[in-house]
C-alpha cells in the first residue's frame, strides 16, 4: 500500500456564539482547520486535522512530497510530517489492517479517555454561562485561563453559585502571577474553592525556587508544561505534581512513558475539532497516566465536522473501537466551511497562511481606582505583567472592550496601544462582558 495523494482543504468552522464572542481577543482564528485527506493505492483514505494557528507542527509541502509514493507505515511515525498529515497516516493504517488506531500505539489501559471543557479568560457571566452548557453536555471539569486583568475570585464564586461541587475548575495563569510571593496568597484563597481542583503554570516554569515553594503550600496539584524546566530538573527538583503534554505521536509517547515512570500524572493538550479529540482518545487509551482531562477545545465549534459528534458522558469519551480513528467525517459539512482553493493558493503564493483580520480593539485594563491600561493586541498583555508592570491580582479588576467608535481619540489611543501598553485614568463606555 502506497500514499498516492494528499488533499489539503482548509475550512473555516464557525464557533458557536458566544465563543465567537469570547475568543474575539485573542484565539479568534482557531476555527481555521486544514484537513489532510491521505489516499493510497488501495481507494482506502485516512484523515486527519490541524489548527494551523496554534499547534505543535503544521503540515507543509515538503512533509506530503515526502510521503507520497511511500507505505503510511514507513513514515507514520515521524512527527516532523505536522498534526494533521500524521493523523491521517495512523487513520489509513488502522483500516487497512481493520483496527483502530490505539492499537498501533500500545496497550490498551481505559475504554474512555478524560476531557475537559475549555475556555480563554471571560467575564463572571459567560464563565458560568459556559459552566452550566459544559454541565449539561456531560463534562465534569472546565479548564479556564486565569488572568490579572479579571477578578479570579468573583469569577469563580459566580461559577461556583450554577454548577455542582463535583464539577471541577482548573486554573490557568500562564505565568501571569509573576512570582511565589505574588501567587501564594492568590492561590491559597483560591484552593478554598471545593470546585477549584488545580493550578497550571501559575508563575514561570523557569522559576524552580519559586515554583518548589508553591508546591509545598498550595493544596493542590500543579501542573507544568513537560520540558520546561527539563524533565530530570522537574523530578529531581520536586516542582510540580504532574505534566501538560502536547506533541506529535512519537513525542507524546515518549513523554507519556517519562511521565509514568515518575509516576506523575498528565493532560493531553491536542487542540483541534472532531477528528484531533479522537485523536487524543486513542493516545490517551494506552497511556497510564493520561488521567487527567485532555485539553482539545472541540466546545468552541458549532459543528465537528463529524457525522456523529463527540459525546461526553461523566467527563469522559469512548475510545472507538472502529478501523482507523473510528470516526466518519461528514464531508457536506467540510465544503459548507471550505475556503475556497483559489483564496489559499494565492495565500501560499505570498508566503502567508489563510487568516481572518485581526479586530480592531482595544482591551481595557479597569481598576477600582479608575487606572486603567489600554492594550492592543491582547496578546502584549503577557509579557507585560509577567515583567510586573500590573498586579498579579487586584479584586475588582476586570476588562472592558473599546471598540472603533470612529472617532479620531479612539483612532489615537488605539495608535499608541499598538506601540506600547498605555496607562490613563476616566470613564470607559466599552464592553465589560466581552
Amino acid at each position: 500500500m502506497k500514499v498516492v495523494d494528499v488533499e489539503r482543504i482548509v475550512v473555516d468552522v464557525p464557533f458557536t456564539e458566544r465563543q465567537a464572542r469570547i475568543t474575539e481577543r485573542e484565539v479568534y482564528n482557531w476555527s481555521i482547520l486544514e484537513l489532510c485527506r491521505v489516499t493510497t493505492d488501495t481507494g482506502l483514505a485516512g484523515w486527519g486535522e490541524t489548527v494551523i494557528h496554534y499547534t505543535w507542527a503544521r503540515v507543509t509541502d515538503d512533509a506530503v512530497d515526502r510521503v507520497i509514493g511511500k507505505s503510511p507505515a514507513d513514515v507514520m511515525n515521524d512527527d516532523t510530517l505536522g498534526a494533521g498529515l500524521q493523523m491521517a497516516l495512523f487513520d489509513v493504517i488502522g483500516k487497512a489492517l481493520g483496527v483502530p488506531c490505539y492499537k498501533l500505539l500500545g496497550n490498551k489501559v481505559r475504554d474512555w479517555s478524560p476531557i475537559s471543557w475549555w475556555s480563554i479568560d471571560a467575564s463572571p457571566a459567560d464563565w458560568l454561562a459556559e459552566a452550566r452548557d459544559a454541565v449539561a453536555l456531560g463534562y465534569t471539569s472546565f479548564k479556564i485561563k486565569q488572568r490579572p486583568w479579571w477578578d479570579i475570585f468573583a469569577q469563580v464564586d459566580a461559577v461556583a453559585t450554577g454548577i455542582p461541587g463535583s464539577f471541577k475548575l482548573d486554573l490557568d495563569a500562564n505565568a501571569t502571577m509573576q512570582n511565589a510571593a505574588a501567587a501564594m496568597p492568590v492561590m491559597q484563597k483560591l484552593a478554598q474553592h471545593e470546585n477549584v481542583a488545580m493550578f497550571e503554570s501559575p508563575i514561570p516554569q523557569t522559576d524552580i525556587l519559586g515554583n518548589r515553594q508553591l508546591r509545598q503550600v498550595i493544596p493542590r496539584p500543579i501542573a507544568m508544561h513537560f520540558g520546561s524546566p527539563p524533565y530530570m530538573t522537574a523530578i529531581r527538583e520536586e516542582v510540580c505534581d504532574g505534566f501538560v503534554i502536547c506533541a506529535g505521536k512519537s513525542e507524546v509517547m515518549r513523554q507519556g512513558q517519562l511521565s509514568a515512570e515518575a509516576n506523575m500524572p498528565f493532560w493531553l493538550q491536542l487542540v483541534g475539532n472532531g477528528l484531533t479529540t479522537t485523536w487524543a482518545a486513542h493516545l490517551g487509551a494506552v497511556l497510564t497516566h493520561a488521567t487527567w482531562p485532555a485539553i482539545t477545545c472541540i466546545n468552541l465549534y458549532s459543528h465537528h465536522l463529524l457525522t456523529r459528534p463527540v459525546e461526553v458522558v461523566g467527563g469522559f469519551h469512548r475510545v472507538p473501537e472502529e478501523p482507523g480513528l473510528g470516526v466518519t467525517v461528514d464531508e457536506e459539512a467540510v465544503e459548507r466551511w471550505r475556503v475556497p482553493d483559489r483564496t489559499v493558493q494565492e495565500l501560499k503564493e505570498k508566503g502567508e497562511l489563510y487568516d481572518k483580520p485581526k479586530p480592531r480593539i482595544i482591551n481595557s485594563v479597569v481598576y477600582p481606582d479608575g487606572t486603567r491600561i489600554h492594550i492592543a493586541p491582547m496578546n502584549r498583555a503577557y509579557g507585560y505583567f509577567i515583567q510586573g508592570n500590573g498586579p498579579a491580582h487586584a479584586d475588582g479588576v476586570f476588562l472592558e472592550i473599546l471598540r472603533d467608535d470612529g472617532s479620531k481619540e479612539w483612532e489615537d489611543l488605539y495608535e499608541r496601544a499598538l506601540e506600547h501598553p498605555v496607562r490613563s485614568r476616566g470613564e470607559t463606555t466599552g464592553d465589560r462582558n466581552s
